[in-house]
C-alpha cells in the first residue's frame, strides 16, 4: 500500500524503539518503516549483527529516511537505555518477576502520559529468535505482552514493532493531547541506576555477602530488579549512594583496625 503524501507534515517523536542485537537488515528495514508509518522517529539498535549502516535496511524502509539516517548504534543494552526516564520491554514468555504486564494499548497511553511530563521513554525488543534474557527484562520497568496465539506466540521483531507503533498512534489520536502535570523530580536516568547497583554489588563483593558464590548470579538480578521496580529519581540514588560510601569506609576502617591487631 503506497500513502507517501510530502505536502502533509511528517509526524515524529513518541518513545525509542530499541531493538536488542537485530540480525537481518531487511528486519531492521522493516520496522524503520513500521515506526514511520505510525509517527515514531527514533530507532536504537545494540550490536547488530551485519552492522551498520545497512542498504538492505534503507532499502526496505521503503524512504523511511529519516528513521533510518538518525539511527544510533550501541555496544550494550546498558549504554541504549542510559538516558533514559522509563523503559519498557516487550516479550511473549512470562518471566519469574515482580514487574506490571501492560497489553500494547494500555502501554503506549501509560508511555503517552510519561512523555507529556517530559520524561524520555523506550521500549526494548529482542532478538529475532529468542528475544530478550531475564537480565535485559530485569533493566525495564514494565513488561508489555502481545495477546497472541498461545501454541504460536512468536512474532517477527517488524511485527512486533508494527503493534506497538500502530498503538502509539492509535492512543494518539483517540486521546488527544492530554495536559499532564510534571511531577516535581524526574525519575533517575538508567544510567544513575546501573552505576548504583554496579557500586552496590562491588560492596557487597567486599562484604562477602554473596554466598554460596553459585547464588551470586540469581541474587544480584533480584536486588536490580528491587531497584528498577523502586522508581528512584536522581536525589534518592544519590543519598542511596553516599549510604554505600559511608558503609564501604566503616568496613574499611573495622578491616584496618583488625590487621593492625594482628600486627601487635
Amino acid at each position: 500500500m503506497s500513502g507517501t503524501d510530502k505536502t502533509k507534515e511528517m509526524l515524529t517523536g513518541g518513545p525509542v524503539i530499541i531493538l536488542v542485537e537485530p540480525q537481518l537488515g531487511e528486519n531492521i528495514g522493516m520496522v524503520a518503516r513500521a515506526m514511520a508509518n505510525f509517527g515514531l522517529s527514533e530507532l536504537r539498535l545494540v550490536n547488530p549483527r551485519d552492522g551498520w549502516p545497512s542498504e538492505k535496511a534503507k532499502a526496505a524502509a521503503s524512504r523511511a529516511d529519516h528513521v533510518i539516517d538518525q539511527t544510533r548504534v550501541y555496544e550494550t543494552i546498558q549504554e541504549a537505555v542510559g538516558d533514559l526516564n522509563h523503559v519498557m520491554a516487550t516479550t511473549a514468555r512470562q518471566r519469574e518477576m515482580v514487574k506490571p504486564v501492560l497489553a500494547p494499548d494500555t502501554a503506549c497511553e501509560h508511555a503517552k502520559g510519561l512523555i507529556g511530563t517530559g520524561q524520555s521513554v523506550g521500549i526494548l525488543f529482542g532478538r529475532e529468535r529468542w528475544g530478550l534474557n531475564n537480565e535485559e527484562v530485569a533493566l525495564a520497568d514494565e513488561i508489555v505482552t502481545f495477546p497472541v496465539n498461545p501454541a504460536f506466540a512468536s512474532l517477527n521483531i517488524a511485527q512486533a514493532v508494527l503493534l506497538m507503533s500502530y498503538e502509539w498512534m492509535r492512543t494518539s489520536i483517540e486521546k488527544g493531547e492530554t495536559v499532564f502535570q510534571s511531577p516535581d523530580v524526574t525519575p533517575a536516568s538508567r544510567e544513575s541506576l546501573i552505576r548504583l547497583t554496579d557500586h552496590l554489588e562491588s560492596a557487597l563483593d567486599d562484604a562477602h555477602y554473596f554466598y554460596p558464590p553459585e547464588m551470586k548470579e540469581t541474587l544480584v538480578l533480584n536486588i536490580r530488579n528491587i531497584f528498577t521496580h523502586a522508581q528512584l529519581n536522581e536525589p534518592a540514588i544519590q543519598t542511596l549512594r553516599g549510604v554505600i560510601a559511608a558503609l564501604e569506609r566503616r568496613w574499611m576502617k573495622g578491616r584496618s583496625g583488625a590487621d593492625t591487631q594482628k600486627d601487635k
